[in-house]
């Protein structure tokens, strides 16, 4: 069974960075698509990122230009490099693991989920 551990969560100021980290165990990374997701209280979750088989990006318009994700297959992990960070990312931050390679056109992972434990990011003003 595969196990997702978010790392890199903590406090900033606004304009500051954070990059978080995603290791994967229990299965590869390699042929799956990996997303990231943020959850802010009072608020549904959001996906920001997805990174496909080929490791080929998709942002959300939120985070273009802000947020980069990256995969190490050979490491097994998925990182998300936050710059220019603002008080409205604040949020808990979810890795997930699709079961397919493969992103719809909104980005999205194609399959079913497997998540995180999540970790938090606090940006004040």
């Amino acid at each position: 069974q595969v196990q997702l551990v978010e790392s890199g969560g903590g406090s900033v100021q606004a304009g500051g960075s954070l990059r978080l980290s995603c290791a994967a165990s229990g299965d590869t990374i390699s042929r799956l698509c990996m997303s990231w997701f943020r959850q802010a209280p009072g608020k549904e979750r959001e996906r920001i990122a997805s990174s496909d088989s080929a490791a080929n990006p998709n942002l959300a318009l939120s985070v273009t230009g802000r947020f980069t994700i990256s995969r190490d297959n050979a490491k097994n992990t998925v990182d998300l490099q936050m710059n220019s960070l603002k008080p409205e990312d604040t949020a808990m931050y979810y890795c997930a693991k699709a079961s397919t390679g493969t992103v719809l056109d909104g980005g999205r992972c194609i399959g079913q989920y497997s998540w995180g434990q999540g970790t938090q990011v606090t940006v004040s003003s």
